[in-house]
């Protein structure tokens, strides 16, 4: 491990977190609130400790590319450090009370969990809230991601970071050449959030607001300026645009580039999204006729409003809530948790397993029983028309019983603290699928605060192992790992 590559691009990246505190600044220097100190402070801190790492451990070996390890723990280490001084603008803008709930909310920014520790979020100041809007936007398609678009050091063994960070089993490379590929993947997120900016302006959102919401949305993360999240707004439009792109943030954004590219029949083509919009559109239907039969709502066209919103948000990954779902019927709520296991798509900006994992865990169950029926056959689980290969399927299965596991223990952890059950693992189901509100005390309109440090310090483990797929994080709990 040479360390001194590490903490070189380690340093590139904290100079990247540092320089994007300028955005919030322009906000509070035009609102005049109490978040410019602390955000030229935190400018200030960031830059300077992300120069003197770039510069402090600049080695000859740099220019020879990374190791499998070294990216790992690069992009493992990164986010950690973006999340740390990410959390400057809370702790020196007195937004929290103690060093752990400033570090949650600004990891759970950066992950785009969404889970906030947050009670009054409208009395915070305008360019700190924005801050916490921008983590979502920046962590979204990726810290590494970006670096590897924009600083060309880092185009030296980038394939190990882009296969470490990107979410999803497979990474697709768009380019023979991974910097023009982070490119191409940050081209088709500017569009789409420019896109829903606009779209929520006509909505009647203001320039802060629309660019905040729009960063929750893309990004998948949640984060409102508002106490009561969407709802504050009580708009259709803007409930139908936000539901709209959540969905768009939970395709694979290489099958958007495709279908901008003009070729949208591969949308459809794709096995996962066939799977995706079946599913999605399934429990949708369901839950609209469950809640509708229940009284809650006069109409079916508010009924459906809600109900899709939810639907999106949770399958999504986003978080954003209409309405308190928690006082819903059973199986509504039930349907809702199922959606938290599934995330959206692999490849993009969402969290949770991904349907691609399900799916193909689904198929490799159904070929267990036909090998059962049929003991001298011989088959293999194909995504379409293409066989997987048994390496990839291993992997999976690996990922699923870790991430499972990880979960039980999590909700243990939480539950030990004194939190109840229900919400102990779903606070850590809604942390390690990056979902953002779970159920019970943790619901819709509740959030993270009562939870007690330990259960906390828990969470933000579980954020960083979903946000990163769990084997960049989990390998470096392993003694192998630092073993020649």
């Amino acid at each position: 491990m040479r360390w001194k590559v590490v903490l070189h691009i380690i340093g590139a990246l904290v100079l990247c977190v540092g320089l994007t505190m300028i955005m919030p600044l322009g906000f509070s220097l035009y609102y005049q609130d109490s978040g410019i100190m602390p955000l030229i402070q935190s400018m200030v801190i960031s830059c300077l400790c992300g120069l003197g790492l770039f510069y402090g451990f600049r080695s000859k070996d740099e220019n020879k590319g990374l190791s499998h390890r070294e990216g790992m723990a690069i992009v493992a280490l990164g986010w950690v450090a973006a999340g740390f001084f990410g959390s400057l603008p809370f702790y020196l803008g007195d937004v929290f009370t103690n060093n752990v709930d400033c570090f949650f909310e600004s990891l759970s920014g950066f992950t785009t969990t969404g889970s906030s520790v947050m009670n009054d979020i409208e009395s915070v100041a305008k360019g700190i809230l924005f801050w916490r809007s921008l983590t979502h936007w920046l962590g979204g398609m990726g810290i590494i991601v970006l670096s590897l678009a924009i600083l060309p050091f880092l185009g030296v063994g980038g394939m190990q970071l882009y296969k470490a960070e990107v979410p999803g089993p497979v990474p697709d490379k768009l380019k023979p050449r991974i910097k023009d590929t982070a490119l191409v993947l940050w081209k088709v997120y500017l569009l789409f959030s420019g896109i829903e900016f606009v779209l929520l302006m006509f909505g009647g959102m203001d320039v802060f607001d629309a660019l905040c919401h729009t960063f929750g949305t893309l990004a998948t993360g949640g984060f409102s300026t508002k106490n009561t999240s969407v709802a504050y707004f009580n708009s259709a439009y803007i409930d139908y645009v936000i539901t709209f792109f959540m969905l768009v943030a939970g395709i694979n954004f290489s099958l958007h580039y495709q279908m901008l590219k003009g070729r949208p029949l591969l949308l459809w083509r794709d096995p996962e999204f066939r799977f995706f919009g079946v599913v999605t559109a399934v429990i949708t239907v369901i839950v609209t006729i469950v809640v509708y039969a229940a009284n809650d709502y006069e109409t079916v066209a508010d009924t459906f409003r809600y109900t899709s919103f939810q639907v999106a948000s949770i399958m999504s990954t986003t978080g954003y809530a209409t309405a308190d779902y928690e006082i819903w019927p059973a199986l509504a709520q039930g349907l809702l948790l199922f959606c938290m296991f599934l995330g959206g798509c692999a490849g993009s900006t969402s969290g949770g397993m991904k349907h691609l994992r399900i799916m193909l865990l689904l198929k490799q169950s159904y070929q267990e029983i036909f090998r059962i029926i049929h003991p001298r056959s011989v088959n293999r689980v194909k995504l379409g028309k293409t066989v997987v290969k048994p390496e990839t399927m291993n992997d999976i299965l690996g990922f699923a019983v870790l991430w499972i596991a990880l979960l039980v223990i999590c909700g243990l952890v939480v539950a030990a603290t004194g939190v109840d059950v229900v919400s102990a693992f779903s606070a850590s189901l809604a942390c390690i699928g990056n979902i953002g509100p779970g159920i019970g005390s943790v619901g819709p309109t509740d959030n993270f605060s009562h939870i007690p440090e330990v259960g906390k310090w828990a969470l933000i483990f579980c954020m960083l192992l979903g946000r990163l797929e769990i084997y960049t994080v989990i390998v470096l709990c392993v003694p192998e790992f630092w073993r020649k």
